[in-house]
C-alpha cells in the first residue's frame, strides 16, 4: 500500500516561501502578510501625483480641523493659524485625498486622483459695508512654513512648477480660493513656481490688443490652451466669466472682475505663446 502524501500546511507554506525570501535579502510582505520579492524594480514608473493644489479654509482652525478629518472632504495637510504655525497631515501622500471636487487642468480631470492638497487656515475674505468682498493677506509666518512643505513635495515627486496651482484654478465653476492675496510672487522667487509673465512683452500686447479686443471664443481658447477647464461657447457668459476672475486673481490681483480686456488678453497670449 503506498503511503498517502501530506499536504503542507498553508502557513508553512508562506513561512517556508517567507524564509526563503529573506535569505536572498529582498523579504517583504504585504500588510496582509503575503511574502513578496522584491529584487526586480520597473523602470516605467513615477509618482502618481503630478499636481498641487492649495487652498484656504475659510473656517477657523478648529472647524477645518473637524470638517477635513470627520466630514466628507479631506486634504493631506492643514497649515494651521497657530503661533507658530504647524503642519498637519491628514490623508497619506500615497492615498487620495477628497480636496478637488469637479477639477480639470489641461487634459487631465477629476484631479483628486493625481494631487496633492494643502489647506491653509485663513478666512479668506470679510464682506464690506457695501456688500463687497475684501481677501485678507496670508500672515508671513504661514508662508515661511508653506514654502519648505511645497519645495520638499515638489522634490520627493518631481512635480513641475507650472502644476502647482489654486482650487480656483482646478475647479473655477464655484471656487476662488486662494484668492488674490495669496504671495504667489514668494513662490516664484523660491523657484516653486513659474514667473509672473514678462512685464515689457505684456504691455506690448496690451496695446495691440487694446486696438482690436479679441471676442469670446479666443479667450475661450486660450484660457484652455493654458489650462483651465472651460468650453467655448463664443459667448461672455457666467462661466467664462468666472473663469477669467480665477485667472486675473492670480496673474492680475489688482483688477479680479472678471470682465474680458486688453490686459488679460495680454497676460494669456504671453502665457500661452513662446517667447519670439
Amino acid at each position: 500500500m503506498t503511503p498517502m502524501r501530506s499536504t503542507p500546511h498553508p502557513l508553512l507554506v508562506t513561512l517556508t516561501l517567507a524564509l526563503s525570501l529573506a535569505i536572498s535579502g529582498c523579504a517583504t510582505t504585504t500588510e496582509g502578510g503575503v511574502p513578496i520579492d522584491t529584487r526586480h524594480v520597473s523602470r516605467g514608473q513615477d509618482s502618481r501625483a503630478m499636481f498641487l493644489v492649495i487652498h484656504y479654509t475659510v473656517a477657523d482652525f478648529p472647524l477645518a480641523l473637524k470638517i477635513l478629518t470627520q466630514g466628507e472632504v479631506s486634504a493631506h495637510y492643514l497649515l494651521s493659524d497657530e503661533t507658530p504655525p504647524r503642519i498637519y497631515r491628514l490623508v497619506d501622500e500615497n492615498r487620495r485625498a477628497w480636496h478637488s471636487g469637479a477639477s480639470g487642468w489641461q487634459r487631465h480631470r477629476l484631479l483628486n486622483a493625481s494631487s496633492i492638497g494643502i489647506e491653509i487656515v485663513h478666512p479668506g475674505f470679510k464682506t464690506g459695508p457695501d456688500g463687497r468682498r475684501e481677501y485678507l493677506p496670508f500672515p508671513q509666518a504661514q508662508m515661511d512654513a508653506l514654502i519648505p512643505l511645497v519645495r520638499d513635495i515638489l522634490q520627493r515627486h518631481q512635480i513641475r512648477p507650472e502644476r502647482v496651482l489654486g482650487h480656483g484654478e482646478v475647479t473655477p465653476s464655484y471656487k476662488e480660493d486662494p484668492g488674490p492675496t495669496f504671495p504667489w510672487k514668494q513662490l516664484a522667487d523660491a523657484g516653486l513656481v513659474p514667473q509672473p509673465p514678462d512685464a515689457a512683452r505684456v504691455a506690448a500686447q496690451r496695446a495691440v490688443y487694446e486696438a482690436a479686443l479679441p471676442d469670446a471664443t479666443w479667450f475661450q481658447k486660450a484660457l484652455a490652451r493654458h489650462g483651465y477647464p472651460i468650453e467655448p461657447s463664443g459667448r461672455f457668459d457666467g462661466p467664462t466669466m468666472r473663469v477669467l476672475m480665477n485667472f486675473q486673481m492670480r496673474y492680475r490681483p489688482a483688477d479680479y472682475s472678471g470682465s474680458a480686456d486688453a490686459e488679460t488678453a495680454a497676460l494669456l497670449h504671453v502665457l500661452t505663446q513662446a517667447a519670439p
